[in-house]
């Protein structure tokens, strides 16, 4: 049974404003709606300050000059918990601060703000994050003002087996200087293992908000902003151990053979994985994503040790835990995806100069090659060097959790979570490769548990207003949370209709969920379904090819009030954006400019909202 919403007072709004609020509020997240709240009230003092009004007790906002302002920018959820910690931070000491996406931060409050912290992660190849976009197009547009009063510092999150690590923090620290704002101390710049650097910068940005806010402590009449939730049972940093109820293979065997080049296909392998929650006090809702602690495959684990030429039983002891060789490397550290820190390690213990020169700044190219296509046993078996079992596990990071997009609604199947996994298995370098953490997946058997946490995606859900039409396109994997979609949009009895673009390979091999579509579109719980096919025919055929072709009617529903959503591949991503351009330039009779400005006003009204990885 869902919970029911508390009993409200009549709407005093007249009945053409309710909508358009209705509009304005949808994708926003707590800490935004709790800023609004404030600001309203404040709004409702100075219209009537002299009439007796029953109001929450919520403060209006404290002055920009009284204040610290975090803004953050988040694709998977570790800068926005980054930024809630320091948040926590400053009003644990006592200091008035506020916390915002940086999609819903008011830009023309730049000019009174004094004290700006901006947590930010990398998304891809030095793209911002997409709750990111507008923010940084702003600042580095030419309406962005001078900011001479300003004070701020900037803490980037990525991932360092990428070219262009913490490209966009980068960015942003450079251009909030060049607009004349003062920074306080140097940039952050955080890997994978995040606290490393993340821990040390907060403390920094504490330091720095204690001396310039010690005359402006909130006092005790002031209602913060943001309510603080008891902390759940269950969360990132304490994962629920979760049954695995079923473990099902959707894919048929591939009818071709191997791939272009080195890399031979092994027969794609794609599992519909179901979990309980059941007791877990978990809740989720479509669009969010399931974390997974995963351990490393024992397979992975010995090469490893073989090509490091390693015993696994040698114990190795790292800040006061000393554990067997194989037990660091099974549940401690990565195994798969390189960093630049291991391999200027390895090439430092070996001396070679050819891996030397990849890690120089001038050799993106070379250094984005090499992370994608070579898995660190590739590396140690490439570059032989002399290694002792605590010098390999000091050499790498901590494991990072793989997100999976839920698809399915709670209100369909209850207290379970169900997952689409792509289980990845490749031929490279002469040898057998295989995906981490799908790996230890598609391995579990039912009554096997893993450790799971939600990770809210706020910017991904379905309309609030359940009239709106939705496209959705999700080739292969993708495709997941779209069936949660359907799943939720069918059990509220929402009117707006659902089309679905999907695309794969093979109709044969790699339909997903092909029963449960053809069943939806018998009931009415999915109105269109587009497939596209791409090794079926001559000629391959994508999921954006299949939008352009049915571009008038994108472009009909669009303007209509309809919601679009991509999810799957980066690079999948950028070609529906380009279609969409497509789409706008030619049915809505936009030059390029204008139709790619159409598309971001579509972002902003949270109508085009993207999930890619």
């Amino acid at each position: 049974m869902s919970a029911q919403p508390a009993s409200l007072p009549p709407s005093p709004l007249p009945e053409d404003r309710k909508a358009p609020l209705a509009r304005a509020l949808e994708g926003l997240d707590a800490p935004s709606l709790w800023w609004l709240s404030g600001y309203a009230a404040g709004l409702a003092q100075a219209a009537a300050p002299a009439v007796a009004l029953a109001k929450p007790s919520v403060a209006a906002p404290p002055a920009a000059s009284l204040r610290a302002t975090v803004v953050y920018g988040s694709q998977t959820g570790n800068a926005r918990r980054a930024a809630e910690q320091l948040l926590g931070d400053l009003e644990g000491a006592g200091l008035a601060a506020r916390l915002v996406r940086a999609d819903a931060y008011p830009t023309r409050e730049l000019t009174q703000e004094k004290l700006l912290f901006v947590v930010i992660s990398t998304q891809g190849e030095g793209d911002p994050p997409d709750d990111s976009i507008g923010f940084v197009e702003f600042l580095n547009g030419k309406r962005a003002p001078k900011l001479a009063e300003l004070k701020f510092a900037v803490l980037g999150l990525g991932d360092s087996s990428y070219a262009d690590f913490c490209g966009i923090a980068r960015k942003l620290d450079a251009r909030l200087a060049a607009l004349g704002a003062q920074r306080l101390f140097a940039l952050g710049e955080a890997d994978l293992d995040i606290d490393t650097a993340a821990a040390p910068w907060r403390r920094q940005a504490l330091e720095q908000a204690r001396e310039l806010l010690k005359s402006a402590t909130p006092s005790a009449t002031v209602t913060p902003l943001r309510p603080h939730a008891s902390a759940a049972a269950h969360s990132h940093d304490k994962p629920f151990a979760a049954e695995i109820l079923l473990n099902q293979r959707l894919t048929g065997r591939a009818p071709k053979g191997a791939r272009y080049g080195e890399y031979g296909a092994v027969g794609k392998d794609v599992r519909h994985i179901e979990l309980s929650l059941e007791g877990s006090g978990l809740h989720y809702e479509p669009g969010d994503a399931l974390g997974i602690r995963h351990r490393n495959p024992a397979a992975l684990v010995e090469s490893v040790l073989e090509a490091a030429k390693l015993d696994g039983n040698a114990d190795v002891a790292i800040d006061g835990e000393t554990r067997p060789l194989h037990e660091w490397l099974s549940d401690r550290r990565e195994l798969t995806r390189l960093s630049r820190p291991f391999l200027a390690a390895l090439a430092e213990r070996g001396g070679d100069a050819s891996l030397a020169a990849l890690l120089q700044p001038e050799q993106r190219a070379g250094f984005a090659g090499l992370v994608d296509t070579h898995q660190l046993v590739d590396a140690l078996r490439r570059w032989p060097a002399a290694w002792d079992a605590n010098a390999l596990v000091s050499a790498l990071r901590a494991p990072t959790t793989r997100l999976y997009s839920i698809a399915s609604s709670r209100k369909r199947v209850g207290d379970e979570a169900h997952l689409t996994v792509d289980v990845l298995r490749y031929d490279a370098h002469g040898h057998a490769h295989g995906g981490a953490a799908s790996g230890f997946l598609s391995a579990l058997d039912e009554g096997d548990r893993a450790e799971v946490f939600v990770e809210a995606n706020e910017r991904f859900r379905v309309p609030a207003d359940a009239s709106r039409d939705i496209l959705m396109v999700g080739p292969g994997t993708g495709v997941a949370p779209f069936r949660g979609f359907v799943q939720e949009r069918a059990e509220t009895g929402a009117s707006g209709r659902n089309w679905l673009f999907f695309g794969a390979q093979h109709f044969d091999a790699d339909f997903l969920y092909q029963a449960e579509w053809q069943d939806a579109l018998k009931r009415g719980e999915l109105q269109r379904l587009d497939l596209a096919f791409s090794r079926d025919q001559a000629e391959k055929i994508y999921v954006q090819q299949r939008l352009r072709e049915r571009g008038r009617e994108v472009w009909d529903w669009l303007q209509g009030g309809a919601h679009f959503y991509v999810c799957g591949a980066i690079a999948m991503g950028k070609g529906v954006h380009a279609a969409l351009i497509d789409i706008a330039a030619e049915h809505g009779a936009l030059d390029r400019d204008a139709a790619g400005e159409y598309l971001t006003g579509l972002q902003a009204e949270g109508r085009y909202l993207r999930d890619v990885y």
